[in-house]
């Protein structure tokens, strides 16, 4: 007989033994049981007779059965090869389930027997194996387990000498079939309608992905700044694993080629692992069964001289183990090697067999064969780098798309709370971090001020004010260039972030980042990160671009909120103006009748304020005004509203206030400005020689709603109680009640 083919029959032998010993070993069992081997364990002897030893022997031999039959069960050949799982492969692993529960069900029938035989008080105990068996198995395995329960049933009865069937044997089954058909009906019965519920769920999920998918093929990476959950790792994580599948199939069809095409019986591709120092197989064409799925050293068998000499190799009937790729004897009569190069580096192995017969020798290859092979190899070198390129490209245009949507979301904030939230949400974009801040910088007093703090120690840093310093801050600011250099933290004497009272979390990565417009720096932007390595060249670029956009859409929502207040108050005092007076007191008093509260509106005039301004100026009548404005606008709450109404009259809108407290709010105004020095503008003289004067106020109020529910009959009510006021010798407040129904009315000139 032919060598190869012996040696080949002696391996499937032994392959067949250990993968059917696990069921050998069953039988095996259950024939013990029917001689009642195991009785002698419960009968009292000192020494176990020789079927207790046979039999011990008999379940070793089973526990080593069964861990072959594990060990040879999963195996990735299918995988690689591209099989489906219709081919015929899960037979074994269906073996393997049955041998296992079979397992455990011979060792309980020896432990029923060696307890009593039919009267063992651990039957319920192999009933509730019986449905944990079926529970957790596949129904025609679970049927298949349930038989093999009876079987053993039987023998244990049979040896105990009871009739079968029996009273005993019928009690025991009825018991084993009941409660498999109880798990069967009820527990699987559930498990199916829950796997049908998940499937139909799971199914409508795709499909909605993959419509989507369509809407958006022109903007195929919108949906990954959608899916703002996922970190940039994970979208990273997902192109590469696209770009593997995509690798993986090219390689196949490459292979499965040059298999046909060169009558090959393996064509198999090796690849260096990263570490160099192992082999894999990263796809292959076969006709064998016993490829080796497992990682190679570089120097085993003939593929060291391929790596070593970086050459092709050629070798005719290679003897056994020459080639490791192999799991088994295989009759190889030819066998060729290439290496694959890329730009001069070793990546892997390409190589291919050819199978010699009983009768015919295997083709040798030839030259032309070599070159098809070297130029197959360039064909993979090219299929990887389109991938790494097509990878790069995707990553690029998800980088620019978060950019983009950055940008845009930046030019859209108009508040500076606005700006640093969307600063923050950008930069998560880019690279994951435990803390960032945003600084801003007075260049008049030389102070920075935290503005926004999100992440670990946010609360600490949070609208923290200090002057300059040596801190990481200051410097960056100081030099508009980030710090520390590299982004890594190398000890800890690095410089303070802040300050030196000021101590960030255990961070392992920092970057500081100067916030520049107009060429000059406006303040800073922190990002540190407990993990190293987070803010390398690249991200350290695109975070330099966020900053750069954060600088200018800070100074844009600063002019924003800079002509909101021209727009909204008045020039001179601060106060707003007599049309956003209007309209806030329109919400006001929405508001209150919503609520059924109270709302007090007071008019206040300048006593004899032309003369002030004939007197002393204009300026000095702008001086007066001022203080006036600041007197009310620091005696009313935050909730209340403080306004020039026109020339020297001011308005005030008391929020939730009655009469009472309007009252005591106008007299305690009124008597603060009274107690006002003021001194001319236009006077030269010392301070301690300048005329100090004093003004007056009158004041007019009335209140929502008894005197008015509307902001016009109000505001009339409170103009007529200032007119009589003043009518009545300046230097008071009067109500609108107080005038009852003999008011006056303001007469027109």
């Amino acid at each position: 007989m032919n060598p190869f083919r012996r040696a080949r029959a002696l391996y499937r032998f032994r392959q067949l033994v250990i993968r059917r010993w696990g069921g050998l070993g069953i039988i095996g069992v259950a024939i013990l049981l029917l001689h009642g081997i195991f009785r002698d364990l419960s009968s009292g002897k000192s020494t176990p007779g020789i079927g207790v030893l046979i039999a011990t022997v008999a379940v070793v031999g089973l526990l080593g059965g069964q861990l072959g039959a594990f060990l040879r069960a999963g195996g990735r050949i299918r995988a690689l090869r591209r099989e489906p799982p219709e081919n015929g492969n899960d037979k074994a692993d269906g073996s393997a389930e049955f041998d296992a529960g079979g397992v455990l069900l011979a060792f309980s029938a020896v432990a029923l027997q060696a307890t009593g035989g039919p009267g063992s008080p651990l039957y319920p105990l192999f009933y509730a194996l019986i449905a944990f068996l079926v529970l957790f198995h596949r129904p025609p395995i679970g049927a298949a387990l349930v038989s093999l329960a009876l079987l053993l049933e039987t023998a244990v009865c049979v040896a105990a000498g009871l009739p079968i069937p029996g009273e005993t044997w019928v009690f025991h089954a009825g018991f084993i079939v009941l409660f498999a058909l109880l798990y069967l009906l009820f527990v699987q019965s559930e498990i199916a309608r829950q796997r049908r519920e998940h499937r139909v769920r799971l199914l409508a999920e795709i499909h909605r992905s993959r419509e989507e998918a369509r809407d958006f093929r022109l903007i195929t990476s919108q949906l990954s700044i959608d899916s703002r959950g996922r970190s940039r790792a994970e979208e990273q994580e997902k192109l590469a694993q696209g770009a593997v599948e995509t690798l993986h199939q090219a390689l196949f069809y490459s292979l499965e080629l040059l298999k046909k095409s060169l009558d090959l019986y393996t064509c198999v591709l090796l690849w260096l692992d990263e570490s160099g120092e192992h082999l894999s197989i990263k796809e292959l064409a076969t006709d064998s069964e016993l490829i080796h799925e497992r990682q190679l050293p570089i120097d085993a068998g003939a593929l060291g001289s391929v790596v070593k000499q970086r050459q092709a190799l050629y070798l005719r009937d290679p003897k056994p183990g020459h080639l490791p790729y192999y799991d088994g004897p295989e009759p190889i009569g030819a066998f060729l090697a290439v290496p694959v190069l890329e730009e001069g580096h070793l990546r892997g192995l390409l190589c291919a067999d050819r199978r010699a017969s009983d009768t015919v020798a295997a083709r040798p290859f030839e030259a032309r064969d070599e070159l098809l092979l070297v130029g197959a190899t360039r064909q993979i070198v090219r299929q990887v780098q389109s991938e790494r390129v097509f990878a790069a490209v995707e990553r690029s245009k998800y980088e620019h798309e978060r950019f983009y949507r950055a940008s845009e979301l930046l030019n859209r904030a108009l508040t500076p709370d606005q700006v640093f939230a969307t600063a923050f949400e950008a930069a998560r974009a880019f690279v994951d971090f435990d803390f960032a801040a945003i600084t801003l910088y007075d260049r008049a007093s030389r102070r920075h001020t935290v503005a926004a703090a999100t992440g670990d120690g946010a609360a600490e840093v949070m609208g923290l004010c200090y002057s300059d310093n040596a801190g990481l801050v200051a410097m960056v600011v100081k030099n508009r260039h980030y710090l520390p250099a590299g982004g890594e933290l190398r000890s800890a004497k690095e410089p303070f972030v802040f300050t030196k009272k000021v101590k960030l979390p255990s961070m392992a990565s920092l970057v500081v980042l100067p916030l520049v417009c107009a060429d000059e720096a406006i303040g800073s932007f922190t990002l540190a990160s407990r993990r190293p390595h987070r803010f390398a060249k690249d991200r350290r670029e695109m975070l330099g671009v966020i900053a750069n956009q954060v600088a200018v859409s800070t100074k844009n929502a600063e002019m924003y909120r800079a002509m909101e207040n021209l727009a909204t108050t008045d020039g001179l005092t601060g106060l707003i103006n007599h049309r956003t007076f209007q309209e806030r007191l329109a919400v006001l008093l929405s508001r209150a009748e919503r609520h059924q509260q109270r709302l007090a509106v007071l008019l206040t005039d300048i006593d004899h304020f032309k003369k002030i301004n004939d007197a002393y100026g204009h300026p000095t009548g702008d001086a007066v005004l001022r203080r006036v404005a600041a007197v009310c606008l620091g005696e009313v709450r935050k909730i209340d509203l403080a306004a020039r109404y026109g020339g020297e009259e001011f308005a005030i809108v008391l929020d939730g206030t009655e009469l009472a407290g309007a009252r005591l709010l106008a007299e305690r105004i009124r008597a603060e400005v009274a107690a006002q020095s003021f001194t001319p503008a236009n006077e030269a003289s010392s301070p301690s020689e300048k005329l100090l004067f004093s003004c007056t106020l009158s004041l007019g109020i009335a209140c929502y709603p008894e005197d008015g529910k509307d902001a016009k009959t109000l505001i009339a009510h409170a103009d007529q109680s200032l007119y009589n006021a003043k009518d009545g010798g300046r230097n008071r407040s009067v109500a609108w009640r107080d005038l009852g129904a003999r008011s006056a009315i303001r007469a027109v000139k």
